[in-house]
């Protein structure tokens, strides 16, 4: 009986023993193992070059947490982020920056890390710029917008020596427009629905924020109109006294609407 028992013991060991080689010899070896900090930078820029940025970022990271301390570490750190921002991966993206910010608040590539995050949030609301037309909106989220002129004015006001500042300033004005349309586009939503002080609230909030805008023509109309749906007479012609002096060969006033599908987001070209 004790004999058998034995046998048992060793048989179920042999088996654990051929278990255990068998994953041992399945198991793929890290091609990358006593790579040199140089040659897995080289080989994550190589990736990125093809395009592979979901395989640059990985050998990126392997590169951090091999050598995690100095200049490589902080490098990684910063590829990683625009790795993960071209392959559309946003909140990774915005949290690399975000971690770079607070480890390196000195560091030399500071410029180019707010301009990062700019672009990060900038082309985030591109793309929902460019989902709008044709829809029916209540309300959107402009934050991606603001998030993206905040970076981009860090840029300008931290770093006007930096060579990422011309490029910067011009889409901070290009996201005063579009923010300014986007609020006017919701505004318009309202006003075509007969939500008439919802209309006015959004417009009026256009024309105290972004009041070199060029939508804020249209905003002005709204308003307009909305407070003569409401037969708020004397709003209604203070709010044209206004426009009139503002844009006085204003089509709106004279003509209105013409067209339902306004492409309003279409600035950027």
């Amino acid at each position: 009986m004790r004999n058998a028992l034995m046998r048992g013991v060793a048989t179920g060991f042999a088996a654990l023993a051929l278990l255990v080689s068998g994953c041992t010899t399945t198991e793929k070896r890290d091609p990358t193992l006593g790579w040199s900090a140089e040659k897995l930078y080289a080989d994550a820029k190589d990736e990125m070059s093809s395009g592979r940025y979901g395989a640059a970022i990985k050998v990126l990271e392997r590169l951090e947490a091999r050598y995690p301390f100095g200049r490589w570490a902080q490098q990684a750190q910063i590829d990683t982020a625009y790795a993960q921002y071209k392959d559309n991966d946003r909140a990774l993206a915005l949290a690399t920056t975000d971690r770079f910010l607070k480890q390196f608040p000195a560091h030399a590539s500071l410029d180019y890390i707010y301009y990062l995050r700019g672009l990060i949030n900038f082309n985030e609301q591109q793309g929902w710029l460019a989902s709008l037309g044709g829809q029916d909106l209540s309300e959107r989220d402009l934050q991606a917008a603001r998030e993206a002129f905040d970076a981009f004015r860090e840029v300008v006001t931290r770093f006007p020596e930096s060579k990422y500042a011309p490029d910067a300033e011009a889409r901070m004005k290009y996201l005063v427009n579009s923010m300014a349309a986007g609020e006017v586009h919701i505004a318009r939503y309202y006003f075509k629905r007969g939500a008439y002080v919802a209309a006015i609230n959004r417009a009026q909030a256009a024309v105290r924020q972004y009041q070199q805008a060029p939508a804020i023509e249209e905003a002005l109309y709204i308003m307009l109109m909305s407070y003569e749906k409401l037969g708020l007479t004397d709003l209604r012609g203070d709010t044209e006294r206004v426009m009139r002096a503002n844009f006085p060969r204003s089509d709106l006033l004279s003509r209105g609407y013409q067209s339902a599908d306004r492409r309003w987001w279409q600035v950027w070209k």
